[in-house]
C-alpha cells in the first residue's frame, strides 16, 4: 500500500487530506510540525510527502532540506497564493511540485499520482511523441507534423532538461544552471527568449503553449499528452 505523509499545522487540512486519501486506498500518516514530519518520515519511510511551507518551528523548506539529506521521496508543497518566493526556494531545495491553497482535492490527487508515476518511471525512451511533434533525444532530431525542425544547441539543452522530467516543475534557476551554468542563474531573459523560440518551432499555438508551460515567476514544465 502506498504511504503518504501529510504535514500541515492546520487540523482541518490534515483531516480533509487524510480522509480523502484513506478513502482512495492510501495509508496516511500526519504531522503538525516540521520536527514531527522529520521524525515520522524517518520512522515510516513514506512513498510521498504533502508538505505545508508555513510550519511552526522548522519550516517546510527546512524539512525539504532535511529529507533530501537521505531520501529522494517525492515532495509536493502546499502553499498560500502570495508565497511565490517560498515556492521557488522549496523547489530549489528539492521539492517536486506545489499546490496553492486553497486547493481542490482533485488537483492534489492528480499531482500526487503524477509525482508517484515519475518516482517509479518506466525505462527511459529516447523518442518523445506528442500529437504535434516528435523528439529523438538520442539523435537530437525534431519533427513537427512530419517535417524536420531545427533546434539550436541551446534550445536542445532546454528541451532535454524539461522533457526528461515530464510533468515536473523546473525552476528558472535550476534550468539556467543546467543549461548555462551557475553564473547565469539570474538571467531569466535568456529563458524567455529561448522558450519563445522553442514554442514557435514546436507548438501549434506558440501564444497558448500546450506542452512547454510557464509557471509565472517560478519556472517551466513539460506536459506530455495524457497516456
Amino acid at each position: 500500500m502506498t504511504r503518504i505523509l501529510v504535514v500541515d499545522d492546520e487540523l482541518q487540512i490534515r483531516k480533509a487530506l487524510s480522509v480523502n486519501l484513506t478513502a482512495r486506498g492510501y495509508e496516511v500518516d500526519t504531522a503538525a510540525s516540521g520536527e514531527e514530519a522529520l521524525a515520522q518520515a524517518a520512522a515510516h519511510h513514506p512513498d510521498l510527502v504533502l508538505l505545508d511551507i508555513g510550519l511552526p518551528g522548522i519550516d517546510g523548506i527546512e524539512v525539504v532540506e532535511g529529507l533530501r539529506g537521505w531520501t529522494n521521496v517525492p515532495i509536493i508543497m502546499l502553499s498560500v497564493r502570495d508565497a511565490e518566493a517560498d515556492k521557488v526556494r522549496a523547489l530549489d531545495a528539492g521539492a517536486d511540485d506545489y499546490v496553492t491553497k486553497p486547493f481542490g482535492m482533485n488537483e492534489v490527487l492528480a499531482r500526487l499520482r503524477a509525482a508517484l508515476r515519475r518516482h517509479h518511471p518506466e525505462p527511459e525512451q529516447p523518442v518523445i511523441r506528442t500529437a504535434g511533434f516528435e523528439l529523438d533525444l538520442a539523435r537530437k532530431t525534431a519533427a513537427r507534423e512530419g517535417s524536420p525542425v531545427h533546434l539550436t544547441p541551446t534550445e536542445w539543452s532546454i528541451v532535454e532538461v524539461l522533457t526528461r522530467h515530464p510533468g515536473r516543475l523546473i525552476t528558472q534557476r535550476q534550468l539556467l544552471q543546467e543549461v548555462w551554468g551557475p553564473q547565469y542563474e539570474h538571467e531569466t531573459n535568456y529563458l524567455r527568449v529561448h522558450l519563445a523560440a522553442i514554442r514557435k518551432k514546436l507548438e501549434a499555438e506558440a501564444g497558448r503553449p500546450r506542452y512547454f508551460v510557464t509557471e509565472p515567476g517560478i519556472g517551466y514544465r513539460f506536459e506530455p499528452d495524457p497516456a
